[in-house]
């Protein structure tokens, strides 16, 4: 119970990438999307340089799991329609009976896995699903474009919990991954009267509150706090972005054909007016490529870690009525020093409560840093394709105009040379 000193990575800048990146010479495609040219621009840095990772990536021959969810099929009942996925399990693991299993999941499958998890291993953070109701901007649940979104956030939570040392190793994880019908699991989960009991004592020691809690953990929760205010800021503005966008590619889809049927009434300016046609055109697919990368790439993983910061919040709540409970029968213990066989019988329950505070900050402190290392590895990892991605796509419109300017003053040229003759 005693504090702990600090973890170097309890640093105040959050998401802070390092500055030495290495920077390697590499070639790009200099081409239009018609297959012409591209001109270089002498300013361009995408034209001399691209960031590369300086973290080492997981060695994937170290990997014995291997989990894969696809093939969402629609079921319509008479109460009720909802989505099964197929979940493909690969392993090399002793434990399992066989290398390879596939079963049929829905989305209440992978709560009941989640919250078991949870109950198991209250201070381990749990990586987040994705939301049970519709999510912003989804007009149809059972839309195509919602399916494919909650199958990949549904298949990157089991590999994330098959990647972590304590939680794939857990009964509930295997027999999600293997049982036919999860139906006998789930009977086996605390009942209803013990699910509401530990509900009312964790809001009786939220209540409360704590006497001391230990410098290291309340680091933590203020790093949690300000990590969510963060990344949800960066989600809202990620979002007014892909929105603004979105209706500026609208505008450029009205824009092109004006030029176009204004060539039916000024023969003089036929050619750039047809060139400008084509400028709008090409900048409006490239601006539809980018939109479609800012939803397909950067959004979903910082949506992701906007879910991860409520439960770092959430795990910090449950590390603290532990200690709550462990202070509060501490406390009745030194009321009752004279009563010795009450105070015998409080004396083993007030030993049992410190070695579970001791198990929760253990396993809080052991899973904070290899959080910490995947979220920075994802999110630099997105930034860096988010910016490759916007270098290339400023690259290409400004190469659009400059090969517009570049066969104007061409057709100048001529013209003039025409008048001189």
């Amino acid at each position: 119970m005693s504090g702990q000193a600090v973890p170097a990575d309890f640093s105040e800048h959050m998401l802070d990438l390092d500055e030495d990146e290495d920077l390697e010479v590499f070639s790009k495609n200099t081409s239009l999307a018609d297959g012409s040219p591209m001109p270089n621009s002498p300013s361009s840095m995408v034209n001399q340089y691209r960031l590369e990772e300086d973290e080492e990536q997981a060695d994937p021959n170290n990997k014995d799991i291997f989990i894969t969810v696809d093939n969402p099929e629609s079921h319509v009942t008479a109460i009720e329609t909802f989505i099964m996925y197929r979940v493909v399990t690969k392993t090399t693991r002793s434990e399992f009976d066989s290398c390879e299993y596939e079963v049929r999941r829905r989305y209440q499958d992978f709560l009941w896995l989640r919250s078991r998890l949870e109950e198991n291993h209250p201070t381990l953070i749990v990586h987040p699903l994705p939301e049970k109701f519709v999510m912003k901007g989804m007009v149809e649940r059972f839309n195509d474009d919602f399916i494919e979104t909650r199958r990949r956030a549904l298949h990157r939570f089991l590999n994330k919990i098959s990647e972590h040392p304590i939680l794939s190793y857990g009964e509930h994880f295997k027999a999600f991954l293997t049982a036919e019908d999860l139906a006998p699991h789930k009977k086996q989960g605390p009942g209803f009267l013990s699910r509401m009991g530990e509900t009312v004592r964790a809001v009786a020691n939220s209540v409360r509150g704590l006497r001391s809690r230990p410098e290291e953990f309340t680091v933590m929760q203020e790093y949690a706090e300000n990590f969510s205010n963060k990344i949800c800021s960066v989600d809202r503005v990620t979002q007014r972005i892909i929105k603004e966008q979105r209706e500026y590619l609208d505008e450029l889809k009205q824009y092109s054909p004006t030029y176009t049927q204004w060539v039916e009434s000024e023969e003089d300016l036929a050619e750039p007016l047809k060139g400008m046609a084509s400028c709008m055109e090409h900048c409006g697919k490239e601006t539809e490529e980018q939109i479609h990368h800012l939803s397909d790439s950067l959004l979903p993983i910082l949506h992701e870690y906007v879910l991860c910061a409520e439960t770092l919040k959430a795990v910090m709540r449950r590390r603290d009525n532990i200690q709550a409970e462990f202070e509060t029968k501490n406390e009745a213990l030194l009321s009752r020093k004279g009563d010795q066989e009450a105070g015998w019988q409080l004396q083993e329950e007030v030993d049992g409560l410190a070695d579970r505070v001791e198990l929760a900050n253990n396993a809080l402190r052991g899973d904070w840093s290899r959080w910490l290392s995947s979220m920075r590895t994802d999110l630099r990892s997105a930034f860096v394709s988010s910016a490759e991605k916007n270098v290339e796509y400023y690259e290409k419109c400004l190469a659009v105009w400059e090969s517009f300017l570049l066969s104007q003053r061409e057709e100048s040229g001529e013209q003039k040379e025409g008048d001189s003759s």
